[in-house]
């Protein structure tokens, strides 16, 4: 549940451990999407609040301003694709590309929340396997070279 780690890095944790890989999947996955339903409905309304503050007003609205501008490009192009464009938004384990930001975005853009938090997961299970099976290549070359 640590932000910008997230399952990308639970999962390879697990694999170098040589815990079990279902359990620990499974663990990483619900740990990845516990926080998502509350950064979906307080996320927009916490950087709305903060906007006009002292010392983060810049940086929320800094957020809001960034958010509507690439949600409305993303919206243009992806049109009715957009909740797909969130799954893979979510699914590619890059940098700031996790569930949590992914979940911010939609908040910010008022996307449905139930399609939302869907699309979220199946982005989240989809880094998940993509993780899974680059550690085990990783690990597994480690391991043959350690021999």
């Amino acid at each position: 549940m640590v932000p910008l780690i997230e399952l990308r890095g639970a999962i390879p944790y697990a694999v170098g451990f040589e815990l079990p890989l279902v359990p620990s999947y499974i663990v990483a996955v619900i740990g990845n999407m516990l926080p998502v339903p509350f950064i979906f409905l307080f996320g927009r309304k916490l950087l709305e609040w903060g906007k006009d503050k002292k010392f983060i007003g810049g940086f929320f609205s800094w957020c809001l301003e960034k958010g509507e501008k690439a949600g409305k490009k993303l919206e243009s192009k992806a049109g009715a694709g957009l909740y797909i464009a969130l799954l893979l938004f979510v699914g590619i384990p890059l940098p700031g590309t996790g569930a949590w930001s992914g979940t911010l975005a939609a908040s910010i853009l008022n996307m449905d929340f139930k399609k939302s938090v869907v699309f979220v997961m199946l982005g989240v299970i989809l880094a998940g396997v993509i993780m899974l099976a680059a550690s085990l290549g990783v690990f597994g070359a480690i391991s043959l070279f350690s021999k």
